[in-house]
């Protein structure tokens, strides 16, 4: 089941950046799909396309909201919780190799002359 949302959510996020990229900015120049004329080849008038275009942005924000929320729901309840305080501390084994020196066994440091 998380498989398929995750591929849902790919495909969602793909479609959504798509769509607005075609919308036409504020000015009409920085729009893929134009701001002028027939607009998208004609298919739709200027208006329509922006209004189609606006839906279809809600729609798939919509859509990946709800996927998204559908994901963490579905993540928190297929691990089990736990506090990390409940637990106990695992057992620790002593480091293997040479034992530290005694401070009498350590050379002395020189003190700065001023």
């Amino acid at each position: 089941m998380q498989t398929v949302l995750v591929i849902v959510q790919l495909i969602v996020s793909i479609a959504l950046v798509i769509v607005v990229l075609l919308q036409p900015s504020e000015g009409g120049a920085l729009g893929i799909g134009g701001g002028g004329g027939g607009g998208l080849g004609g298919l739709f008038s200027a208006r329509g396309a922006a209004s189609t275009l606006t839906r279809t942005t809600a729609i798939l924000a919509v859509l990946f909201f709800v996927v998204s929320m559908a994901l963490t729901i579905l993540a928190l309840h297929t691990k089990p919780q736990a506090s990390i305080l409940d637990s106990t501390p695992a057992k620790t084994q002593p480091l293997k190799g040479p034992a530290p020196k005694p401070a009498s066994q350590l050379p002395a440091v020189p003190t700065p002359q001023h």
